[in-house]
C-alpha cells in the first residue's frame, strides 16, 4: 500500500470520526435526526448550504467538461449563482412554512399547503427515485477518485465500501448536526486541495494559467467559444434555466433540513448574498481541465483529468491529500442526500405512527438507500448512469407547485398540482429513453427538462380552469337551489 492509499483512507476514517462527534444526545424523534432544535446559526448554516456546491462533480465533473467541452463548462458557475438569488427569497418564506407547520420534509410542505396527503406521498416517491441516482453518483465518484488517484481499481471498490458504511454510521449516530460538523472540514479541505491543483498545473503548464489560455487561443480557439458540437448557446443556456429552478426553487428535498434547521430567515438571506463567493474556487476545476488539453492525450477519459494531472504533477503525498479534499466532496452531499431520501419515505410514503417508530423506520430506509445506490454502483454502474439524466430535470418538474405553494394563498388545486407532475416526469422519461431503439427523442442540444417542465405547466394551468369551472358551476348550481327555495 503506497502513501497514497494509506492518506487517502485515513483521511476518509478522519472524516467520520469528525461526523461521529456531531451528535450531542440521542435523537428520540426523526425531528431532532433531520433538523435538529431549528436553531442552527448563520455559521453553520453557511456550510449546510455550501455543501450542494462542492461535489464529487466539482473535482471530476466540471474539469472533465472544460477538456471536452471547452467554455460550456462555465454553465455551472453561472447556474449556481442564480441558485443564490432565487434562495434569497425562496429559503426564508420556506423556513417560515416549515417553522409554522412543523415540517421535516419536502413533502411536508404539499401536504400541508395543498391539503393532500397523496399529493405527499407522490412528491415523497418523486423525490426519493430522482435523488437515488445522485447517491450512486456520489458514491460511485469517490470510488473512482481512489482509483484515480492510487491507481488500483480494487482500492477504488473498496474504499466505496469503507466510505459508505462510514457515511451510514455517523449519519445513523449524528444525524444532520453530524453532517453540519463534517460539513466544516470537507470545505476547509475543498480550498486547499483545489489550491494544491492548481498550483501544479501552473507550473507545470509553460507560462502559468495565463500561459495555458494563450496557448488554447492559438491552438485550440474553438474551446473557447460556444460552438462545440453538443455544446453551444442553446445547451449552455437551458442547461443554466433548468439548473436554476432545480436548485433556486428547492425541488431537491436534500436541500430541505438546513433551510428547515436555519435559526432564522435573516441568516438564509445573508448566506444567499455570500455563498456565490464560492464560484471563485469552482473556476479552479475550469482551468485544470483547460489545462488538461495541453497535458494529456485527445483520448484521455474526461472525468479522469483532474486526478491524473495531479499524479503526474504533485508527489504522492500531495495527490493522496488531493485525493481525501475530493473524498469530503463525495461524503457529505452523500450523507445529505441520504438524510433526503430516508425522511421522505419513513414520514410521508410509510406513515409510521409514534415518534419512535417513524425514526426506526428512517434508519432502516438510509440503511437500505445507501446499500442499494452501493451495490449497483459496484455491479452496474451504468444502470443509474442512465437515469441521472433525469435527475434535474425529474425533481424540476415539483417546480410549479412549489412556487404556488409558497404564496400567501395557494389558488392552485392539489389535483392540477398533482397531474403537472406526473405529466411533467412521464414526458421527461420518453423524451429521454423513448424514440426509436429506446435512445431518447432527439431534440437538439435542449435540455429535455425544460420541455417536460413546460408540458407540465401547460397541464397544471387547463386542469386548474377545468377543475375551478366545475367549482364555479356547482356554486352557481347551489345558489340556484337555494333561491327557489327560498
Amino acid at each position: 500500500m503506497n502513501a497514497t492509499m494509506v492518506i487517502t483512507v485515513l483521511g476518509i476514517v478522519a472524516i467520520a470520526l469528525v461526523g461521529v462527534s456531531g451528535r450531542r444526545a440521542p435523537s428520540r424523534e426523526l425531528g431532532e435526526w433531520t433538523v435538529g432544535k431549528r436553531r442552527f446559526s448563520t455559521f453553520t448554516t453557511w456550510f449546510l448550504q455550501a455543501g450542494e456546491s462542492f461535489t464529487t462533480f466539482s473535482f471530476l465533473g466540471l474539469a472533465g467538461l472544460a477538456f471536452g467541452a471547452g467554455v460550456a463548462a462555465s454553465y455551472a458557475l453561472c447556474y449556481l449563482a442564480i441558485n443564490f438569488v432565487l434562495q434569497y427569497f425562496t429559503a426564508p418564506r420556506m423556513r417560515e412554512l416549515g417553522l409554522r407547520g412543523g415540517y421535516l420534509t419536502q413533502a411536508d410542505f404539499f401536504v400541508d399547503r395543498y391539503r393532500s396527503p397523496l399529493l405527499g406521498k407522490v412528491v415523497a416517491v418523486v423525490g426519493a427515485v430522482f435523488l437515488l441516482p445522485y447517491l450512486q453518483l456520489q458514491i460511485t465518484g469517490l470510488g473512482m477518485i481512489v482509483q484515480l488517484a492510487t491507481g488500483s481499481r480494487t482500492g477504488g471498490n473498496w474504499s466505496m465500501v469503507l466510505a459508505t458504511v462510514l457515511t451510514v454510521g455517523f449519519v445513523l449516530w449524528s444525524g444532520i448536526r453530524g453532517i453540519a460538523r463534517v460539513a466544516y472540514l470537507k470545505d476547509a479541505l475543498m480550498i486547499v486541495g483545489l489550491v494544491v491543483l492548481v498550483i501544479g498545473v501552473a507550473v507545470s503548464v509553460h507560462g502559468g494559467i495565463g500561459g495555458t489560455f494563450a496557448t488554447l487561443r492559438d491552438a485550440r480557439p474553438e474551446l473557447l467559444t460556444l460552438d462545440q458540437p453538443g455544446y453551444d448557446g442553446t445547451f449552455f443556456v437551458t442547461a443554466v434555466i433548468i439548473s436554476s429552478i432545480g436548485g433556486g426553487l428547492g425541488t431537491m428535498a436534500h436541500l430541505w433540513p438546513p433551510v428547515l434547521a436555519a435559526g432564522s430567515g435573516r441568516a438564509l438571506r445573508s448566506n444567499a448574498v455570500w455563498l456565490p463567493l464560492y464560484q471563485i474556487a469552482l473556476g479552479i476545476p475550469v482551468i485544470v481541465g483547460f489545462a488538461g488539453v495541453l497535458l494529456l492525450s485527445k483520448d484521455a477519459a474526461p472525468n479522469s483529468v483532474a486526478l491524473t494531472l495531479a499524479g503526474q504533477t504533485l508527489p504522492g503525498w500531495l495527490v493522496g491529500i488531493v485525493a481525501v479534499a475530493a473524498a469530503s466532496a463525495a461524503m457529505v452531499p452523500s450523507a445529505a442526500i441520504v438524510v433526503g431520501i430516508s425522511s421522505l419515505l419513513s414520514r410521508n410514503l410509510f406513515s409510521a405512527r409514534s415518534p419512535r417508530a417513524q425514526l426506526r423506520t428512517n434508519h432502516v430506509c438510509v440503511v437500505v438507500a445507501a446499500a442499494l445506490a452501493l451495490v449497483l454502483g459496484l455491479l452496474r454502474p451504468g444502470l443509474l448512469a442512465d437515469m441521472l439524466l433525469l435527475t434535474y430535470g425529474g425533481l424540476t418538474q415539483l417546480a410549479p407547485a412549489i412556487v404556488m405553494g409558497l404564496a400567501k394563498r395557494v389558488r392552485l388545486g392539489a389535483l392540477p398540482a398533482l397531474l403537472g407532475i406526473v405529466t411533467g416526469v412521464a414526458v421527461l422519461a420518453w423524451l429521454t429513453f423513448g424514440g426509436s431503439g429506446g435512445g431518447g427523442v432527439d431534440v437538439g442540444t435542449v435540455d429535455t427538462g425544460l420541455i417536460a417542465l413546460g408540458v407540465n405547466v401547460v397541464v397544471t394551468a387547463v386542469a386548474q380552469v377545468l377543475v375551478r369551472g366545475r367549482a364555479v358551476g356547482r356554486d352557481q348550481a347551489v345558489e340556484a337551489v337555494g333561491a327557489r327555495l327560498g
